[in-house]
């Protein structure tokens, strides 16, 4: 967890270009260390743009390579060495950024001009000291905090934005939590308030499972050996027909936003994607209209503190059976039902991340769809059983039919379940869009040994 691997040489610390402003959001304290004007494409140079993700997944890994396509010098951390974003970045490193002391350690080494949060399991005390010290962090250390923490985002987006959501409850009791249930009614959703994917949480049709879920929530939870107890929030299971990301763009020019994207999840993990979702007449709209007010609400919370708040924000609705839609949670940061828009956007979420980390303007033609109109394109996540390391064959046979294409991850290895690599089609509907997707899935030939 402590080892460091470098693979080039550490270069002096630089900022990027920033436009001038021209955003319906006020503009955020500029940061001292990183002047207007300063120019991009040195990154091996004497006055490189140093951005440090910290999470070196299969997503930041589209985002280094769109930052390096600008000229940014970039450095990938992650808990382990091998990781896809460490795979093409400048350099990486290996730790526990959970840590305090280790990721002080590796920002004093690092000295980025910008900090990319990719991964929850972050010491946000540690990012928001580098805030206050003048590195941007992305979208901001007290978004990321906000974002971590359900009751804090759940209490901002409802009690303060005015935001529908289902029925809740917090609790840091188990005689709290029965005493909330009781008031959400069964069935209801217990989840860690610190946790996400789905670890901790549990769904109880009746009262005599209430304690099984106020278990599950403090040993299944993310960080569960720290031993702290934690707080839960109890929220009743709405009538879901489906559920909706809206990714949401807060740039140097404003806020808009992509058009919805559809998905299919098993155990709280996402399987397919696909845009733009079918939605009946003005429900597209009001998903973008409450996804927008969400992420105004959490760059006001930024820009308060003297940050920009500038990012990708995945927005996550639920739609009800009588059409009703509500707020969920955001993840600030592409998501990964986002990988659609590899094959669907004028730029992918990708792309728009990295143009906005740099401070440049995203407007409502970067966001346009590509694909003929009245088609749609899809995602099919391809998730590998197995111990050991996982070798793709058939590639070829798998990217026979036109429309298609396939991204695979590169993760050194898979031990139970993994997801590898993403398979995308177009199509001349969902049904077909995602068909195609799935077919290239089920041609590939996946050795794990």
């Amino acid at each position: 967890m402590t080892e460091n691997a470098v693979n080039t040489a550490v270069t002096s610390a630089s900022s990027p270009a920033i436009p001038a402003e021209t955003s319906a959001v006020p503009p955020a304290t500029r940061t001292a260390n990183r002047p207007l004007g300063t120019p991009l494409g040195t990154p091996l140079g004497k006055h490189p743009t140093r951005v440090l993700f910290l999470g070196a997944g299969e997503l930041g890994k589209e985002v280094t390579l769109e930052l390096m396509r600008l000229g940014a010098w970039v450095c990938a951390a992650d808990s382990y060495a091998g990781a896809p974003a460490q795979q093409v970045a400048h350099e990486y490193r290996a730790l526990d950024m959970a840590n305090a002391a280790e990721l002080q350690a590796l920002f004093d080494e690092i000295k980025p001009d910008i900090i990319v949060p990719e991964v929850e399991a972050i010491a946000t005390d540690v990012l928001a000291g580098a805030a206050a010290a003048g590195t941007q962090v992305v979208p901001s250390a007290e978004i990321a905090a906000i974002c971590m923490d359900r009751e804090r985002l759940r209490v901002l987006a409802h009690e303060e934005l005015g935001l529908p959501t289902t029925p809740y409850r917090f609790a840091g009791s188990l005689e709290e939590l029965r005493a909330g249930a009781s008031e959400v009614g069964y069935p209801c959703v217990v989840k860690p308030v610190m946790s996400s994917s789905g670890h901790g949480q549990s769904v109880v049709r009746s009262a005599d499972a209430i304690d099984a879920a106020w278990t599950e929530a403090q040993e299944g939870r993310r960080a569960a050996d720290e031993g702290d107890v934690s707080r839960v929030i109890v929220e009743a299971l709405a009538p879901l027909e489906r559920e909706l990301t809206v990714l949401t763009v807060s740039s140097s020019a404003g806020i808009v936003t992509c058009a919805p994207i559809g998905q299919r999840q098993e155990s709280g993990d996402y399987r397919e994607s696909w845009q733009p979702a079918a939605e009946p007449d003005g429900e597209a709209e009001r998903a973008c209209d409450i996804a927008r007010a969400a992420v105004e609400g959490l760059v006001a919370k930024a820009q308060a503190t003297g940050e920009t708040g500038w990012g990708v924000f995945g927005v996550e609705l639920f739609v009800l059976t009588d059409g009703s839609i509500l707020f969920n949670e955001v993840s600030p940061r592409p998501h990964d039902t986002g990988m659609v828009t590899m094959t669907s956007q004028r730029l992918s979420e990708f792309a728009l991340h990295a143009r906005v980390i740099l401070g440049l303007p995203i407007t409502p033609e970067h966001v346009a769809l590509t694909i003929p109109a009245g088609s749609v394109a899809a995602s099919h996540a391809i998730v590998v059983a197995g111990d050991g390391e996982a070798e793709f064959t058939d590639v070829a046979a798998a990217l026979a039919e036109p429309g298609t294409d396939l991204r695979i991850f590169a993760k050194p290895e898979v031990h139970g379940h993994r997801r590898m690599a993403v398979a995308l089609a177009v199509g001349e509907s969902e049904a077909d869009a995602r068909a195609k997707a799935g077919r290239v899935a089920d041609a590939l030939t996946i050795t794990v040994e």
